[in-house]
């Protein structure tokens, strides 16, 4: 596997593909045809030096990804509106009045604080206050910090395993796996086509969802080290090292995506089995969309010639 600096994300019935600070948005649309958008994005980590330091660059990493993957995602369900009552609500014009030309931003914001709130408390403080129940019978704080974790690990494969029965999930996840499939394809010197693509891997060790599983092991080591008294206390523990394990996780990520070493490889699988779960076949009109994402910010035939020389002389291509 040969880094090539592409990454992506899977949207309502479609693939977004970023490279640099240019990315693209394939959806296929109702009736069938493929939509690209393309644009650009500059990250925090390159608009200010202190942000791109190692254990910091990890912080604003995570928020350009969640900002970018919502504007992807707002323009893939733009083709899926309900139509049928386009009267705006109430609520709606009073929003529009206040906000004007802001109001896109504004609910995005919003939006994105809610899932962060929401995270941090089904997925940091609900463990916490589950296993304190164990206190009465379990004396070690290193065994309760444990205990914590792996409750932490349970909830998050429960509430992965119960979003994939939705449809609209199903079927994302698909896309979740085509993308990987399409970076793949490319990363292991094959000619970026649908067969290529097809027999390609579905895991990949730059995904999300290897960084919160990530996340989430190392959650258990600091908190078996970093130990505070009362449960207020550790709540706010918890929160405020959520920076700081972040941090961590993504120098191991981003080392992960570039090497090959067996130990690194070997300290993957985790992520690696938890993509089973995100990510699923897809068919070929996915394969489709996400081919059309990847060639609309990435000249694959020049990288595959610079990076598999002995592969593709020139001219093969």
């Amino acid at each position: 596997m040969k880094y090539s600096g592409i990454g992506g994300q899977a949207v309502i019935e479609g693939i977004m593909m970023k490279n640099k600070d240019d990315y693209a948005v394939a959806v296929r649309k109702p009736d069938g045809q493929i939509e690209v958008q393309t644009d650009r994005y500059v990250s925090m980590t390159e608009k200010v030096k202190f942000f791109s330091l190692p254990f910091i660059r990890g912080v604003f990493s995570f928020a350009d990804s969640m900002i970018l993957g919502m504007r992807a995602l707002t323009f893939s369900t733009s083709f899926f509106e309900d139509d049928e009552d386009s009267s705006p609500s109430r609520f709606e014009l009073w929003l529009d009045k206040v906000f004007g030309e802001k109001l896109e931003k504004v609910l995005m914001a919003a939006v994105m604080a809610f899932s962060v709130v929401a995270a941090v408390g089904i997925f940091m403080i609900l463990p916490l206050a589950l296993s304190s129940l164990l206190r009465p019978w379990i004396t070690s704080d290193t065994l309760m910090a444990f205990l914590e974790g792996v409750l932490r690990l349970v909830i998050f494969i429960l509430y992965i395993k119960l979003v994939s029965n939705m449809e609209d999930i199903r079927r994302t996840f698909m896309y979740h796996g085509a993308e990987h499939k399409c970076i793949n394809c490319i990363e292991h010197g094959m000619v970026l086509n649908v067969e290529n693509v097809r027999k390609s891997s579905k895991q990949h060790k730059r995904c999300g969802t290897s960084f919160l599983i990530i996340v989430m092991m190392i959650s258990i080591l600091f908190f078996m080290v970093i130990r505070v008294d009362g449960i207020l206390l550790k709540i706010v523990s918890r929160i405020v090292l959520i920076p700081v394990i972040a941090g961590v996780s993504y120098e191991f990520l981003r080392l992960a995506g570039r090497s090959d070493n067996p130990i690194v490889n070997f300290l993957s699988k985790p992520g690696l089995w938890m993509q089973n779960m995100t990510t699923k076949e897809p068919d070929d009109s996915m394969i489709e969309v996400g081919i059309a994402s990847v060639e609309a910010v990435f000249d694959w035939k020049t990288y595959l010639k610079d990076t598999f020389p002995d592969q593709y002389p020139e001219g093969s291509l």
